[in-house]
């Protein structure tokens, strides 16, 4: 008998879907008010989640089989650890580059 191999997109948006309910759930318990932006957020993602099974449209925002942005993942994350009470990590800023003189 063969087994069917699940499908890597339908994953992906079912571990992107949990990971949103999974912060919602964690900012209510712990009684941390999200923002009104991240609300909203966390509810448009979720939406286009269901409808289109990836929360992007621009393919270079992403890999293939991805069903969030990289800046999508990092600002769950932020939601994540603000519904945890740690302080959220920031993305680190790179120094300017020095102008090369020639």
């Amino acid at each position: 008998m063969k087994r069917k191999l699940p499908d890597p997109r339908a994953q992906a948006k079912r571990a992107a879907l949990s990971a949103l309910k999974r912060a919602r759930r964690q900012a209510e318990r712990a009684g941390v008010k999200l923002s009104d932006w991240e609300g909203e957020f966390l509810g448009s993602v979720e939406d286009r989640l269901k409808t289109f099974g990836r929360a992007f449209g621009d393919p270079e925002k992403g890999g293939p089989g991805e069903a969030l942005s990289a800046l999508q993942r990092v600002k769950l994350k932020e939601i994540a650890d603000k519904a945890k009470g740690e302080k959220p990590a920031r993305m680190r800023r790179r120094k300017p580059k020095p102008e090369d003189e020639a």
